[in-house]
């Protein structure tokens, strides 16, 4: 429940439109409800301005499904991530408002459009065609939580007049997120360009002595770049979570 929801039910009460044993009925849940396998935050859109997020991997899809359930009750958005192809076919087939995006792995539920809620554009750039799962998270995590969102993508350092060719539109961002693996130069590169906030993603993108992201994750905390701020190793939820923040200040 956000604070849209919240303030719209005590206006029910107050006009006598629903009666306070329902209101309390619906406010049972509002902090956290049990279902044994998981504890369900619903109090997490009015505390932090967006619902929990549900984490798809290593989950069941009676789990996912029983999550979804009792969130729909409450939120107007729900969002899936990490989820693999046959689950997601499994969920959306019981809830057909669901959508799967695949080159994300994500499932997004949503009751109307997102209000825009952002303050600039958030640019998301990937250095290679192969991270752009990475980056496609990070898109529509950006998406979803109200932000407009551009992207670029295919533009490393092994050919950077590519990167330049975009200078118009990244000169415009409010903030950038990049999606680099191999050598993880490419955010480095962004932010010397520009006088915004850079969210960096190392990917797990690259041969031997990447070690599954390890090299581009320390090239990118070792950044000579100061407008530069590390995620995780293919966490590109958290770098769209994050830069939705920046955006809404």
């Amino acid at each position: 429940m956000d604070m849209t929801s919240l303030k719209q039910l005590l206006d029910h009460v107050a006009t006598a439109n629903i009666s306070v044993e329902d209101a309390a009925q619906k406010l049972k849940h509002l902090s956290f409800e049990d279902l044994d396998y998981a504890h369900i935050d619903h109090h997490r859109s009015l505390r932090k301005g967006f619902p929990e997020v549900i984490f798809g991997q290593e989950k069941t899809v009676d789990q996912i499904v029983g999550i979804m359930e009792k969130m729909l009750v409450q939120e107007n958005i729900v969002l899936v991530t990490r989820i693999q192809p046959h689950q997601a076919d499994q969920v959306i087939s019981r809830f057909p408002g669901a959508k799967y995006h695949e080159d994300a792995k994500m499932v997004v539920w949503k009751k109307h459009d997102i209000p825009e809620k952002g303050k600039g554009t958030i640019i998301v750039i990937s250095a290679g065609t192969s991270d752009i799962p990475v980056a496609k998270e990070a898109l529509l995590t950006a998406q979803v939580m109200g932000n407009k969102v551009e992207s670029v993508f295919d533009v490393g350092v092994a050919g950077i007049h590519r990167l330049f060719d975009h200078k118009k539109l990244i000169d415009e961002a409010s903030v950038l997120v990049v999606v680099a693996g191999m050598e993880g130069a490419l955010p480095s590169v962004v932010a010397g360009m520009v006088s915004r906030p850079v969210i960096a993603v190392p990917t797990s993108v690259g041969y031997g002595v990447s070690f599954g992201g390890l090299t581009a994750l320390f090239a990118m905390l070792n950044s000579c770049s100061s407008n530069v701020a590390v995620v995780n190793i293919d966490n590109g939820f958290g770098a769209g979570y994050m830069a939705s923040i920046i955006n809404r200040i």
